[in-house]
């Protein structure tokens, strides 16, 4: 079992920065792949980036450039993602999610970022 805890959303206009944190706790010696995705009302849920343990990424087309994901190595009991996210756009305004397990079977609570123009 794996716990997701999100932070570091909010309001900012466009052409601004946020940097989005996923902690992971439990069985975080299990996790070797772990991602954002993001889902705006009416849409389905979309990947923005993930990142293996190795330190291998991918990012969604429409991030390329402008986000940059990263992680912490576990120490003790805790597993850290990072999503810093760069020349915001109103388009990139959704709930963004941590998720991780071997199906893709653990979500976070999500946290909301919203560009305005």
């Amino acid at each position: 079992q794996v716990h997701l805890v999100e932070s570091g959303g909010g309001l900012v206009q466009a052409g601004g920065s946020l940097r989005l944190s996923c902690a992971a706790s439990g069985s975080i010696f299990s996790i070797n792949r772990m991602g954002w995705y993001r889902q705006t009302p009416g849409k389905q849920r979309e990947l923005v980036a993930h990142i293996t343990r190795g330190g291998s990424t991918n990012y969604a087309d429409s991030v390329k450039g402008r986000f940059t994901i990263s992680r912490d190595n576990a120490k003790n009991t805790v597993y850290l993602v990072h999503l810093q996210m760069n020349s915001l756009k109103p388009e990139d305004t959704a709930v963004y999610y941590c998720n991780t397990g071997r199906w893709g079977e653990y979500w976070g609570q999500g946290t909301q970022v919203t560009v305005s123009s």
